[in-house]
């Protein structure tokens, strides 16, 4: 038998050779640090894959065969799921468990009508690289983040711009907690902040995501807050610099003043005001940015505490996004600051 692109086949059908009952790789050398890959959805869309630098496709199969397949993969490196919520629970859960059993990545391509229910379908912990509507570049990052880590290194030849803005994305985040958590901190009294400008002679700036003493993950029931008719003006106020920074893109470039982390820290604040929970769907698009990149931020924005999953008590199909605790007060006191 001989592995061919993660499928098993007879060495006589190939070769026309003995037929051995050994197994092995028989791959060329430009194509043995490729990632197998296994396509679940309708074959036709994974004609990108031709395109993709890095990826060689296994197999495009409908979700219905696409267990039985993956079990009689000898090598699968990733699975890439790309479909809308037609997809049932039950299979999905499937096929999570097989990519972590197999220690395989998993990319998850939907449209953004169907995100909320397929995000709502997987584990907040379940590593997934999430796409709506990508980019070739978005793509591309996608592949290389969903490898195995004893694969990282072998692609990692060359710094492409898409993961540069990643790069860029994750040390904006860790700007935007720092200054957070200073917020926090200097109003709190904690040791360590002797004015914002302190924390920046530090030598690890990145190690400081999160402020020393204190954390940004909020208690139970964050998307509730006190009535009076102060919330409604501070939401209207908010509303209104949100109304503002979209009408700029009138005007200019949108991209010239693109800041999806703060867009999504107005959106959530306003709607925390107004006692409105805020869908996954309905954050991507108050972010101004591609959903696909706004997915990142919201991922980023809450390994580093500022953002909460928090589960839809009506329908198990959706799952809103709230602020953290210390993020909502941050955000209160950054406004009566701009009142002074």
């Amino acid at each position: 038998m001989t592995q061919y692109d993660g499928t098993l086949c007879n060495q006589n059908e190939v070769e026309g050779g003995g037929a051995g009952l050994d197994y092995y790789f028989q791959f060329g050398s430009d194509r043995q640090f490729e990632a197998v890959i296994l396509g679940i959805g309708d074959p036709a869309n994974f004609s990108f894959m031709e395109k993709l630098p890095g990826a060689r496709l296994a197999a495009a199969l409908p979700p219905a065969q696409a267990v039985d397949h993956m079990r009689a993969m000898v090598r699968l490196d990733i699975i890439w799921l790309r479909t809308d919520d037609k997809v049932e629970e039950g299979l999905l859960s499937a096929i999570a468990d097989f990519a972590d059993a197999g220690t395989c990545g998993l990319v998850c391509e939907t449209s953004l009508a169907g995100l909320d229910r397929m995000m709502a379908m997987l584990p907040a912990d379940r590593p997934v690289q999430w796409l709506v509507d990508p980019t070739a570049a978005e793509r591309l990052a996608a592949l290389v983040s969903a490898q195995p880590d004893r694969r990282l290194v072998l692609h990692d030849i060359a710094r492409d711009t898409a993961m540069e803005r990643i790069d860029r994305l994750q040390e904006e985040v860790a700007r935007i907690s720092r200054f957070l958590g200073q917020l926090t901190a200097r109003e709190s009294g904690l040791p360590g902040y002797d004015g914002l400008g302190a924390d920046r002679a530090r030598p690890d700036p990145l190690a400081q995501v999160q402020a020393p003493g204190r954390s940004f993950r909020g208690m139970p029931g964050a998307l509730t807050a006190d009535d009076g008719n102060f919330e409604r003006q501070r939401a209207k106020q908010v509303r209104r610099l949100l109304r503002q920074r979209r009408m700029r893109e009138q005007y200019f470039p949108a991209d010239m003043f693109a800041d999806p982390a703060w867009d999504m820290l107005l959106d959530l604040y306003a709607a925390r005001l107004e006692k409105q929970p805020v869908s996954v769907s309905s954050l991507c698009i108050a972010a101004a940015v591609p959903a696909t990149t706004a997915l990142r931020w919201i991922k980023t924005m809450t390994d580093a505490g500022l953002f909460l999953r928090e589960a839809d008590p009506h329908d198990g199909r959706r799952i809103f996004i709230a602020l953290a605790q210390g993020a909502f007060d941050s955000m209160g006191r950054y406004f009566d600051a701009l009142e002074e």
